[in-house]
């Protein structure tokens, strides 16, 4: 079964507003190899139009690792409003839960997850396997937050941790048993 991985980058004060966190070659390249560890990717609506409008080929990132990774990576996109997708990647409707059982049972190395409702919604049903928090030496003084409503606590553990030069902590939990 192939792990569903959740990443995403956040301030010390929980912010995770794209705008509010600095990108730099290091973040890129370890999100690069993040995208090495899976086959696919699962997006929300939003998230794949921002990520879709940044990181589509031709772009001005296209020497980027992160930008070659992600333009040619699996994906899959999560809404009830789109009609069609393209960008190498096909609509994902009906049960949520079912659909996401599905994609993790197909052999691989793993589906990667970013956002933020999305993953809420896949941490209320309990399908997250990994959770990376990229954590940046900001304080960003607004939101969006992680997790805001969550309805129940998912406690992890502490499976890895590295630093960047700049300070970034990328600390990688499981959820505990």
């Amino acid at each position: 079964m192939r792990p569903l991985r959740y990443s995403i980058n956040v301030t010390l004060d929980g912010c995770c507003d794209h705008r509010a966190i600095p990108a730099d070659e290091a973040l890129h390249r370890h999100h690069a190899e993040n995208l090495d560890r899976a086959d696919a990717l699962l997006f929300g609506r939003v998230t794949y139009e921002m990520m879709e409008s940044a990181w589509r080929s031709p772009s001005p990132h296209d020497d980027d690792p992160f930008a070659r990774s992600i333009d040619a990576a699996k994906k899959y996109v999560v809404s009830s409003t789109l009609e069609h997708v393209d960008w190498n990647a096909e609509l994902v409707r009906g049960d949520l839960a079912t659909a996401v059982r599905r994609l993790k049972q197909t052999p691989g190395k793993g589906v990667f997850v970013g956002g933020v409702r999305l993953p809420m919604a896949l941490a209320e049903l309990g399908l997250i396997d990994e959770y990376e928090f990229v954590v940046h030496p900001r304080i960003a003084g607004h939101g969006p937050t992680l997790f805001e409503g969550l309805s129940q606590h998912v406690d992890l553990k502490l499976v890895s941790r590295s630093k960047f030069g700049s300070g970034v902590m990328v600390l990688r939990y499981e959820p505990r048993a």
